[in-house]
């Protein structure tokens, strides 16, 4: 046997495993504006952050606190609602009834805070 003869046993290649469908969430739809949003609050807060750095008026630093809180705050009542609407919603059964006491369990921690 020459060298201009190349035996190779081939082996399969392994097959990757199936990808598993990323999740539906409620959020889904809306996922560009969503991060768009997040984006801009952290903006909103690097802000703040060099308004201490330049030593800024106490009164216009909470100003803008408020402003990233409230922005926040617009941010979780949409998650809410959509929540509600599609992932509570479409359960059924006592899955309906779970992701209702996590939703109200989630809403009562957004008006604990502060």
């Amino acid at each position: 046997m020459g060298y201009d003869t190349l035996h190779v046993m081939s082996t399969p290649e392994p097959q990757p495993e199936p990808a598993t469908p990323t999740p539906q969430r409620g959020y889904t739809a809306s996922k560009d504006q969503l991060l768009a949003r997040l984006r801009r609050i952290e903006g909103q807060v690097r802000g703040i952050e060099r308004m201490v750095v330049d030593d800024r008026y106490c009164i216009d630093v909470l100003t803008q606190i408020s402003a990233a809180q409230a922005a926040l705050d617009k941010v979780a009542l949409g998650l809410l609602d959509e929540h509600a609407r599609t992932c509570v919603l479409s359960a059924e059964g006592e899955l309906q009834a779970d992701r209702t006491d996590e939703l109200m369990a989630a809403v009562g921690r957004l008006v604990k805070r502060g």
